[in-house]
Protein backbone atom coordinates (compact mmCIF):
# COMPACT_ATOMS: atom_id res chain seq x y z
CA UNK A 1 0.00 0.00 0.00
CA UNK A 2 0.94 3.22 -1.18
CA UNK A 3 1.80 6.13 1.03
CA UNK A 4 1.24 9.49 -0.31
CA UNK A 5 3.63 11.90 2.21
CA UNK A 6 2.45 15.26 2.82
CA UNK A 7 4.74 18.10 1.77
CA UNK A 8 7.68 19.09 4.37
CA UNK A 9 7.33 22.14 6.24
CA UNK A 10 10.60 23.79 4.77
CA UNK A 11 8.80 22.96 1.07
CA UNK A 12 5.31 25.00 2.26
CA UNK A 13 7.85 27.65 3.38
CA UNK A 14 9.70 27.57 0.46
CA UNK A 15 6.62 27.95 -1.41
CA UNK A 16 4.91 30.61 0.97
CA UNK A 17 7.85 32.71 0.42
CA UNK A 18 7.61 32.52 -3.67
CA UNK A 19 3.86 33.35 -2.86
CA UNK A 20 5.08 36.32 -1.28
CA UNK A 21 7.86 37.62 -3.76
CA UNK A 22 5.31 36.88 -6.63
CA UNK A 23 3.60 39.84 -5.16
CA UNK A 24 5.88 42.37 -5.34
CA UNK A 25 7.26 41.42 -8.83
CA UNK A 26 3.63 41.24 -9.95
CA UNK A 27 2.89 45.10 -8.99
CA UNK A 28 6.70 45.63 -9.87
CA UNK A 29 6.22 44.86 -13.40
CA UNK A 30 2.85 46.50 -13.72
CA UNK A 31 4.27 49.81 -11.95
CA UNK A 32 7.54 49.35 -14.57
CA UNK A 33 5.43 49.22 -17.42
CA UNK A 34 3.31 52.47 -16.63
CA UNK A 35 6.31 54.31 -15.52
CA UNK A 36 8.31 53.54 -18.92
CA UNK A 37 5.31 55.08 -20.93
CA UNK A 38 4.68 58.06 -18.23
CA UNK A 39 5.45 61.56 -20.15
CA UNK A 40 6.86 62.51 -16.53
CA UNK A 41 10.63 62.91 -15.95
CA UNK A 42 12.52 61.19 -13.31
CA UNK A 43 12.30 64.65 -11.11
CA UNK A 44 9.07 65.13 -11.71
CA UNK A 45 8.45 61.20 -10.46
CA UNK A 46 10.04 61.70 -7.45
CA UNK A 47 8.23 64.85 -6.10
CA UNK A 48 5.22 63.84 -7.76
CA UNK A 49 4.27 60.71 -7.13
CA UNK A 50 7.51 59.02 -4.84
CA UNK A 51 7.43 61.08 -2.07
CA UNK A 52 3.58 61.90 -1.90
CA UNK A 53 2.78 58.51 -2.10
CA UNK A 54 5.29 58.06 0.93
CA UNK A 55 3.27 61.09 3.10
CA UNK A 56 0.36 58.93 2.49
CA UNK A 57 2.04 55.98 3.45
CA UNK A 58 2.71 57.19 6.94
CA UNK A 59 -0.85 58.34 7.49
CA UNK A 60 -1.85 54.87 6.45
CA UNK A 61 0.47 53.42 9.02
CA UNK A 62 -0.10 55.31 11.86
CA UNK A 63 -3.74 54.34 11.52
CA UNK A 64 -3.13 50.33 10.21
CA UNK A 65 -0.07 49.94 12.72
CA UNK A 66 -2.56 50.42 16.18
CA UNK A 67 -5.24 48.26 14.47
CA UNK A 68 -3.26 45.85 13.07
CA UNK A 69 -1.69 45.22 16.29
CA UNK A 70 -4.95 45.37 18.92
CA UNK A 71 -6.35 42.72 16.42
CA UNK A 72 -3.12 40.58 16.29
CA UNK A 73 -2.45 40.93 19.81
CA UNK A 74 -5.98 40.95 21.07
CA UNK A 75 -8.09 39.44 18.39
CA UNK A 76 -10.38 42.06 18.54
CA UNK A 77 -11.26 43.93 15.37
CA UNK A 78 -12.29 48.01 16.56
CA UNK A 79 -14.56 49.32 13.57
CA UNK A 80 -14.43 52.05 15.22
CA UNK A 81 -10.68 52.98 14.88
CA UNK A 82 -10.71 55.32 12.47
CA UNK A 83 -13.46 57.53 14.93
CA UNK A 84 -10.06 57.65 16.94
CA UNK A 85 -7.85 58.92 13.85
CA UNK A 86 -10.54 61.73 13.66
CA UNK A 87 -11.11 62.67 17.29
CA UNK A 88 -6.96 62.75 17.39
CA UNK A 89 -7.30 65.31 14.66
CA UNK A 90 -10.19 67.34 16.23
CA UNK A 91 -8.22 67.33 19.19
CA UNK A 92 -5.10 68.61 17.37
CA UNK A 93 -6.53 71.25 15.73
CA UNK A 94 -8.53 72.88 18.49
CA UNK A 95 -5.61 73.01 20.22
CA UNK A 96 -3.63 75.06 17.35
CA UNK A 97 -6.85 76.90 16.87
CA UNK A 98 -8.34 77.85 20.50
CA UNK A 99 -4.96 78.28 21.79
CA UNK A 100 -3.68 80.89 19.21
CA UNK A 101 -4.13 84.82 20.53
CA UNK A 102 -4.95 85.81 17.02
CA UNK A 103 -8.07 83.44 17.17
CA UNK A 104 -11.48 85.46 18.30
CA UNK A 105 -12.52 82.41 20.80
CA UNK A 106 -9.40 82.01 22.02
CA UNK A 107 -9.03 80.32 25.56
CA UNK A 108 -8.05 82.00 28.39
CA UNK A 109 -4.16 81.16 28.27
CA UNK A 110 -2.74 81.17 24.58
CA UNK A 111 0.38 80.43 23.01
CA UNK A 112 1.95 82.80 20.53
CA UNK A 113 4.17 80.06 18.90
CA UNK A 114 2.70 78.03 16.27
CA UNK A 115 5.16 75.43 16.52
CA UNK A 116 4.91 75.04 20.11
CA UNK A 117 0.49 74.75 19.66
CA UNK A 118 1.69 72.22 17.19
CA UNK A 119 3.64 70.29 18.94
CA UNK A 120 1.23 70.38 22.05
CA UNK A 121 -1.75 69.55 19.61
CA UNK A 122 0.27 66.27 19.05
CA UNK A 123 0.64 65.50 22.22
CA UNK A 124 -2.56 66.15 23.30
CA UNK A 125 -4.66 64.25 20.07
CA UNK A 126 -2.00 61.08 20.95
CA UNK A 127 -3.10 61.40 24.87
CA UNK A 128 -6.46 61.79 24.34
CA UNK A 129 -6.80 58.94 21.52
CA UNK A 130 -5.06 56.50 24.17
CA UNK A 131 -7.66 57.88 27.29
CA UNK A 132 -10.48 57.40 24.88
CA UNK A 133 -9.07 53.92 24.00
CA UNK A 134 -8.80 52.43 27.36
CA UNK A 135 -12.39 53.73 28.50
CA UNK A 136 -13.59 51.98 25.73
CA UNK A 137 -11.81 48.72 26.31
CA UNK A 138 -12.58 48.81 30.19
CA UNK A 139 -16.28 49.85 29.38
CA UNK A 140 -17.18 47.88 26.20
CA UNK A 141 -15.04 45.30 24.69
CA UNK A 142 -13.41 43.96 28.20
CA UNK A 143 -17.35 42.16 28.79
CA UNK A 144 -17.33 40.64 25.33
CA UNK A 145 -14.26 39.27 24.67
CA UNK A 146 -15.64 35.98 24.27
CA UNK A 147 -18.20 37.62 21.95
CA UNK A 148 -16.44 38.49 18.77
CA UNK A 149 -19.38 39.63 17.39
CA UNK A 150 -20.58 41.56 19.40
CA UNK A 151 -17.62 43.69 19.32
CA UNK A 152 -18.10 44.25 15.61
CA UNK A 153 -21.78 45.24 16.35
CA UNK A 154 -20.24 47.47 19.21
CA UNK A 155 -17.48 49.09 17.56
CA UNK A 156 -19.64 49.65 14.42
CA UNK A 157 -22.07 51.54 16.83
CA UNK A 158 -19.31 53.91 18.27
CA UNK A 159 -18.70 55.04 14.76
CA UNK A 160 -22.23 56.85 15.10
CA UNK A 161 -22.18 58.09 18.69
CA UNK A 162 -18.48 59.68 17.72
CA UNK A 163 -19.79 61.27 14.29
CA UNK A 164 -22.97 62.33 16.11
CA UNK A 165 -20.49 64.23 18.90
CA UNK A 166 -18.05 65.64 16.55
CA UNK A 167 -21.24 67.20 14.70
CA UNK A 168 -22.83 68.13 18.15
CA UNK A 169 -20.23 70.35 19.34
CA UNK A 170 -20.59 74.11 18.03
CA UNK A 171 -16.84 74.33 17.65
CA UNK A 172 -16.39 71.09 15.56
CA UNK A 173 -19.69 70.66 13.68
CA UNK A 174 -20.04 69.30 10.28
CA UNK A 175 -18.04 71.72 8.43
CA UNK A 176 -14.48 70.84 7.14
CA UNK A 177 -11.96 73.04 8.79
CA UNK A 178 -8.48 73.86 6.55
CA UNK A 179 -5.28 72.65 7.85
CA UNK A 180 -3.00 74.63 9.88
CA UNK A 181 0.60 74.30 9.67
CA UNK A 182 3.20 75.41 11.99
CA UNK A 183 5.75 77.68 10.71
CA UNK A 184 8.54 75.74 11.41
CA UNK A 185 6.99 72.97 8.50
CA UNK A 186 5.02 75.32 6.20
CA UNK A 187 7.29 76.00 3.45
CA UNK A 188 9.00 74.15 1.11
CA UNK A 189 12.02 72.18 0.02
CA UNK A 190 14.08 71.96 -3.28
CA UNK A 191 14.55 68.60 -4.16
CA UNK A 192 15.83 67.45 -7.51
CA UNK A 193 15.36 71.30 -9.07
CA UNK A 194 11.09 71.00 -7.86
CA UNK A 195 10.01 72.38 -4.58
CA UNK A 196 8.32 70.04 -1.99
CA UNK A 197 6.32 70.86 1.15
CA UNK A 198 8.15 70.33 4.16
CA UNK A 199 5.36 69.17 6.43
CA UNK A 200 5.02 66.19 3.57
CA UNK A 201 8.53 65.64 4.55
CA UNK A 202 8.32 65.56 8.69
CA UNK A 203 5.08 62.68 7.83
CA UNK A 204 7.20 60.49 6.23
CA UNK A 205 10.61 60.98 9.01
CA UNK A 206 7.44 60.52 11.61
CA UNK A 207 5.75 57.37 10.03
CA UNK A 208 9.21 55.89 9.04
CA UNK A 209 10.29 56.72 12.81
CA UNK A 210 7.27 55.13 14.61
CA UNK A 211 7.83 51.93 12.53
CA UNK A 212 11.15 51.40 13.73
CA UNK A 213 10.31 52.16 17.40
CA UNK A 214 7.33 50.20 17.54
CA UNK A 215 8.97 46.70 15.51
CA UNK A 216 12.05 47.36 17.93
CA UNK A 217 9.87 47.10 20.99
CA UNK A 218 8.08 44.21 19.70
CA UNK A 219 11.01 42.25 18.44
CA UNK A 220 12.85 42.62 22.60
CA UNK A 221 9.42 43.30 24.66
CA UNK A 222 7.28 40.58 26.13
CA UNK A 223 4.29 42.10 25.81
CA UNK A 224 3.29 39.99 22.82
CA UNK A 225 3.80 37.05 24.45
CA UNK A 226 1.89 37.68 27.73
CA UNK A 227 -1.27 39.10 25.64
CA UNK A 228 -1.61 35.80 23.14
CA UNK A 229 -0.85 33.70 26.47
CA UNK A 230 -3.32 35.77 28.66
CA UNK A 231 -6.41 35.35 25.35
CA UNK A 232 -5.41 31.64 25.74
CA UNK A 233 -5.80 31.10 29.39
CA UNK A 234 -6.32 34.29 31.67
CA UNK A 235 -6.16 32.29 34.55
CA UNK A 236 -2.95 30.43 34.31
CA UNK A 237 -1.29 34.09 33.16
CA UNK A 238 -2.86 35.86 36.89
CA UNK A 239 -1.60 33.04 38.32
CA UNK A 240 1.81 34.04 37.61
CA UNK A 241 1.50 37.79 38.93
CA UNK A 242 0.73 39.02 35.81
CA UNK A 243 -2.53 41.59 35.75
CA UNK A 244 -3.90 40.86 32.13
CA UNK A 245 -6.40 43.09 32.46
CA UNK A 246 -3.99 46.02 32.69
CA UNK A 247 -1.84 44.22 29.87
CA UNK A 248 -4.89 44.48 27.75
CA UNK A 249 -6.12 48.26 28.51
CA UNK A 250 -2.35 49.35 27.80
CA UNK A 251 -2.12 47.75 24.71
CA UNK A 252 -5.55 49.06 23.31
CA UNK A 253 -4.83 52.44 24.63
CA UNK A 254 -1.29 52.12 22.96
CA UNK A 255 -3.09 51.44 19.61
CA UNK A 256 -5.36 53.82 19.65
CA UNK A 257 -3.52 56.55 20.99
CA UNK A 258 -1.11 55.93 17.52
CA UNK A 259 -4.50 56.57 15.75
CA UNK A 260 -4.85 59.73 16.84
CA UNK A 261 -1.54 60.54 16.57
CA UNK A 262 -1.91 59.88 12.77
CA UNK A 263 -5.27 61.78 13.00
CA UNK A 264 -3.73 64.58 14.65
CA UNK A 265 -0.32 64.80 12.12
CA UNK A 266 -2.97 64.60 8.91
CA UNK A 267 -4.77 67.80 10.32
CA UNK A 268 -1.94 69.79 9.39
CA UNK A 269 -2.12 67.97 5.87
CA UNK A 270 -5.95 67.30 4.88
CA UNK A 271 -8.04 69.71 7.11
CA UNK A 272 -10.47 68.03 9.51
CA UNK A 273 -13.86 67.12 8.85
CA UNK A 274 -16.47 64.66 10.16
CA UNK A 275 -16.58 61.88 7.85
CA UNK A 276 -12.39 61.54 7.70
CA UNK A 277 -12.89 59.06 10.44
CA UNK A 278 -15.08 56.72 7.84
CA UNK A 279 -12.74 57.23 4.89
CA UNK A 280 -9.72 56.52 6.55
CA UNK A 281 -11.14 53.64 8.60
CA UNK A 282 -11.52 51.75 4.99
CA UNK A 283 -7.97 52.76 3.78
CA UNK A 284 -6.86 51.45 7.23
CA UNK A 285 -8.91 47.88 6.64
CA UNK A 286 -7.20 47.84 2.75
CA UNK A 287 -4.13 48.21 4.34
CA UNK A 288 -4.23 45.03 7.01
CA UNK A 289 -5.75 42.58 4.70
CA UNK A 290 -3.32 43.50 1.64
CA UNK A 291 -0.17 43.20 4.83
CA UNK A 292 -2.14 40.04 6.92
CA UNK A 293 -4.24 40.67 9.56
CA UNK A 294 -2.11 40.77 12.49
CA UNK A 295 1.03 41.40 11.40
CA UNK A 296 2.56 44.73 11.87
CA UNK A 297 5.10 44.29 9.47
CA UNK A 298 2.50 43.24 6.76
CA UNK A 299 0.35 46.77 7.86
CA UNK A 300 3.68 49.14 6.78
CA UNK A 301 4.04 47.53 3.82
CA UNK A 302 0.59 47.22 2.59
CA UNK A 303 0.47 50.74 3.91
CA UNK A 304 3.49 51.80 1.24
CA UNK A 305 1.74 49.89 -1.40
CA UNK A 306 -1.61 51.85 -1.15
CA UNK A 307 0.31 55.20 -0.79
CA UNK A 308 1.71 54.76 -3.79
CA UNK A 309 -0.70 53.51 -5.79
CA UNK A 310 -3.06 56.48 -5.31
CA UNK A 311 -0.73 58.52 -5.63
CA UNK A 312 0.48 57.15 -8.82
CA UNK A 313 -3.17 56.50 -10.11
CA UNK A 314 -3.70 60.30 -9.50
CA UNK A 315 -0.85 61.43 -11.09
CA UNK A 316 -2.29 58.82 -14.12
CA UNK A 317 -5.79 60.16 -14.35
CA UNK A 318 -3.90 63.93 -14.50
CA UNK A 319 -1.40 62.92 -17.13
CA UNK A 320 -4.01 60.95 -19.38
CA UNK A 321 -7.61 60.97 -20.10
CA UNK A 322 -8.41 57.94 -17.96
CA UNK A 323 -11.48 58.34 -15.96
CA UNK A 324 -11.43 59.84 -12.33
CA UNK A 325 -12.85 56.93 -11.10
CA UNK A 326 -9.46 55.07 -11.85
CA UNK A 327 -7.96 56.58 -9.14
CA UNK A 328 -10.69 56.14 -6.65
CA UNK A 329 -10.61 52.10 -7.53
CA UNK A 330 -7.07 51.83 -7.60
CA UNK A 331 -6.87 50.62 -3.77
CA UNK A 332 -9.22 48.30 -3.91
CA UNK A 333 -7.33 46.79 -7.32
CA UNK A 334 -4.06 46.28 -5.78
CA UNK A 335 -6.17 44.79 -3.01
CA UNK A 336 -7.13 42.37 -4.71
CA UNK A 337 -4.22 41.24 -6.92
CA UNK A 338 -2.71 40.34 -3.93
CA UNK A 339 -5.66 38.71 -2.46
CA UNK A 340 -5.72 36.97 -5.56
CA UNK A 341 -2.04 35.97 -5.54
CA UNK A 342 -1.94 35.56 -1.55
CA UNK A 343 -5.37 34.97 0.24
CA UNK A 344 -4.18 35.77 3.50
CA UNK A 345 -2.47 38.79 2.43
CA UNK A 346 1.14 38.98 1.96
CA UNK A 347 2.56 37.91 5.75
CA UNK A 348 -0.92 36.69 7.03
CA UNK A 349 -1.31 32.99 8.27
CA UNK A 350 -2.30 31.30 5.09
CA UNK A 351 -5.43 28.02 5.55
Amino acid sequence: MSVISRPSTSWRSLRSQLSRWSIFVALSAIFGIILVVAPASWPKLVTGIVLPGLTLAAVFFLLAAGLSLIFGLMDVLNFAHGSLFMLGAYLAWSCNVWLDPRYPGHWPVTIASSNLRFALGLIIGMLGGALIGALIEVCFIRPLYSRPIYQVLLTLGLVFVFDALVRTIPAWGSLSRPPIKPSALSGSLELLGRRFPTYSLFLIGLGFGLALLIGAVLQRARVGMIIRAGVQDSAMVEALGINVRRVFTSVFAAGSGLAALGGAAAASFIGVYPEMGLEYQLFAFIVVVIGGLGSYGGAALGALLIGLARTFSDHLVLETSLPTAIASASTVLVMALVLVLRPGGMFGKQE
